[in-house]
């Protein structure tokens, strides 16, 4: 492990102290040790520590962890963001997950192996790293998340690198590519896209390849002279030739057929179209913006996408995240729709009751934002209190009519770490290797709860 990071060492026993400052001094850039937890405040005032390794068992209350855990609170209320590895001999799994929920970062039996201590401790500050990768990007996009995309609500690391990549991209004009699961939002980034683009003050027109029949889709898209079908009484210029100048945002752009698709990548390379029934060439100026819920790469390689289109319209390409990995942004959002529908409906609801914040967390939103934003709406309708409680919500089941199986992915992943922790018996490196994901993975994942 390089040389660097500074690290606090909390513990009662002067023997530990000495043994962890000799193995650590070679590795680490600072080490300030006491056998005081009272100091921790001004340590983290005056030292500013990377890292605090924390004693779970003073000497008033030997086995149970109580004075562990308070100081871990005092810590966290200090900085948040803190990352703080208890010290215990008195390990178990009951006291691991307990730990990891109240925001340790990791627990370290004793006596210690020599390897598995530095290897913890180099994982911790890596994840100290993270932290103020993300702290500085959410510092970058600070006004733009507040005030120049209002109408997208959230503060997660993949909404934040959304936000980021928005801007970088304020000054070009490459197509882009939209991918994510209905209901998460593709439309607003589109338009935060366009509004932010050099292109601002010219048209921005859609176009819902999932909602338009096939038969209908040339003439929306290019247009049509007075004459050139039975129904066409008069002429209409399509949707490329409004957005002549500006954006053309194509939503559900996976749903179109190859002939069709076709078509669309003649226009885009020539960058020109013709009317239906007309000979005249209208050139093109247009800047697209595309969109699908749908697996596009598989669908290039099951023949159903054409590959030299896909070239085309993803210089760059932007992924949304599923609500259901974007932590805190769910509990922000239901108070942003309860905000206003209780407005809408003259409610006076203040807030969200914890049972609600708890059971809207713990629900794996298959529908996304959209879900969300149905489910608040009905909350609010229904309810006749001044705090929105649990009961007012109804989501789905998650079972099958045929069988009572619980599908709640947040359940269902949340026994899976139970039982990973329990068959390595607390060991977080085996638990995540047994669960097929990363240590942080786990962290973030048992941190959830």
């Amino acid at each position: 492990m390089d040389k660097k990071g500074k690290i606090l060492i909390i513990d009662d026993n002067e023997d530990v102290l000495f043994a962890l400052n000799a193995l650590l001094f070679p590795h680490v850039e600072k080490i300030k040790v006491s056998a005081h937890p009272e100091k921790i405040e001004h340590y983290m005032e005056t030292f500013r520590p990377d890292l605090i390794l924390l004693d779970m068992n003073f000497r008033k209350d030997v086995v149970s962890g109580k004075e562990g855990f308070f100081w871990l609170n005092k810590i966290l209320k200090i900085d948040p963001q803190a990352i703080v590895i208890f010290m215990t001999a008195y390990a178990d799994t009951e006291k691991t997950v307990q730990a990891i929920k109240a925001g340790a970062t990791d627990f370290i039996s004793k006596p210690w192996e020599k390897d598995k201590l530095l290897a913890t401790i180099s994982s911790a500050l890596k994840l100290k790293d993270s932290h103020e990768q993300i702290e500085n990007l959410k510092r970058q996009v600070q006004s733009l998340s507040s005030f120049d995309y209002p109408e997208i609500i959230g503060e997660s690391e993949g909404l934040l690198e959304i936000f980021s990549l928005i801007e970088k991209l304020s000054e070009t004009e490459a197509n882009i590519l939209i991918l994510g699961e209905n209901g998460t939002g593709k439309d607003l980034v589109a338009r935060a896209i366009y509004h932010h683009s050099p292109r601002s003050s010219n048209v921005f027109t859609t176009l819902d390849l999932g909602a338009i029949p096939e038969t209908l889709f040339e003439s929306e898209l290019f247009g049509y002279e007075k004459g050139a079908f039975t129904d066409a009484k008069s002429e209409k210029a399509g949707r490329m030739e409004i957005a002549s100048g500006g954006t053309l945002f194509l939503d559900e752009i996976g749903n179109l057929s190859l002939s069709m698709q076709a078509k669309l990548l003649t226009a885009i390379e020539k960058k020109q179209i013709s009317r239906l029934g007309s000979t005249r060439i209208h050139p093109m100026d247009v800047r697209f913006i595309s969109a699908t819920n749908l697996d596009i790469y598989e669908a290039v390689n099951a023949g159903n996408f054409r590959q030299d289109l896909l070239y085309r319209i993803n210089t760059i390409e932007i992924r949304i995240p599923p609500l259901r990995e974007r932590g805190h942004d769910i509990v922000l959002l239901a108070e942003h729709f309860l905000e206003k529908f209780s407005h809408k409906y003259k409610k006076t609801i203040t807030g969200l009751s914890q049972e609600a914040k708890n059971k809207i967390r713990n629900y794996s939103w298959p529908g996304n934002v959209r879900e969300l934003q149905n489910v608040m709406e009905r909350a609010v309708i229904l309810s006749s209190d001044k705090t929105l409680k649990a009961g007012s919500i109804t989501l789905q089941t998650g079972e099958k009519k045929n069988g009572n199986e619980n599908l709640n992915l947040q359940e269902i992943e949340q026994e899976a770490i139970e039982k990973a922790l329990k068959r390595s018996e607390g060991n977080m490196n085996k638990a995540a290797d047994l669960l097929g994901i990363t240590r942080y993975a786990l962290y973030r994942k048992m941190k959830k709860e």
